[in-house]
């Protein structure tokens, strides 16, 4: 008798246990909801010595799930996802994307990603010096010159992908404008590398112009 009535027990803790299961699952799938995000992917760990090289997937396509009133305020950079590349090697290489390399806010999960794995190509690095070429816009007052224009360094190291270097002949200063200009000028100025996949280990240059008044 007592252990009929432990087992009759047991069958209704069991029921009720299952029953607040799924009601838990009920109440808490309530206000549910998904959303697709294209989220900016994150490089990581470059070994020293190589660098990231033709056409690299910038972003990948991350469906979250979650709490609706959650989702609604996610802001840009609530988001985050890194790619690990620190065993990468010279060539070719895949690198998979794994939820647990999505950074999200609490209490949301990841469903889907999309690329989940990225081919990046690595080249060794290398670094040469260039000639640093003055841009200088306008010209001086009626009646002056330029006699002569000068730059401190003359050449600069530049420094990434050894394709990258190769194609790299000089590089340019941000344009110095010399409108109206009647006497000689010393300014120092930033390097123009925009458009080129290369990094200087010099910032800023000095340039000299000299103008002189035409006829002396």
């Amino acid at each position: 008798m007592i252990m009929k009535g432990f087992l009759d027990n047991l069958v209704l803790k069991i029921a009720a246990l299952v029953l607040a299961v799924i009601l838990w699952l009920f109440v808490s799938s309530k206000g549910q909801t998904e959303m697709t995000l294209s989220v900016p992917i994150e490089y990581t760990n470059i070994p020293p010595g190589i660098e990231m090289v033709g056409a690299v997937v910038k972003s990948t396509s991350i469906v979250i799930r979650g709490h609706e009133s959650l989702l609604k305020n996610i802001r840009p950079g609530d988001v985050r996802v890194f790619v690990d590349v620190g065993k990468a090697k010279k060539g070719e290489g895949i690198f998979y994307i794994k939820r647990d390399d999505v950074k999200l806010p609490y209490a949301a999960s990841v469903t889907k990603i999309d690329p989940s794995a990225v081919r990046v190509a690595f080249e060794e690095t290398v670094s040469k010096k260039v000639p640093v070429r003055p841009l200088i816009t306008g010209s001086p007052a009626d009646g002056w010159y330029v006699r002569s224009i000068e730059v401190n360094p003359r050449d600069v190291l530049i420094e990434g992908a050894k394709t990258e270097v190769a194609r790299v002949g000089y590089i340019r200063t941000e344009p110095v404008d010399i409108t109206g200009l009647t006497e000689s000028l010393l300014q120092e100025v930033g390097l123009d590398i925009s458009g080129r996949n290369v990094r200087t280990k010099t910032d800023r240059v000095k340039i000299g112009i000299r103008v002189e008044r035409r006829g002396r």
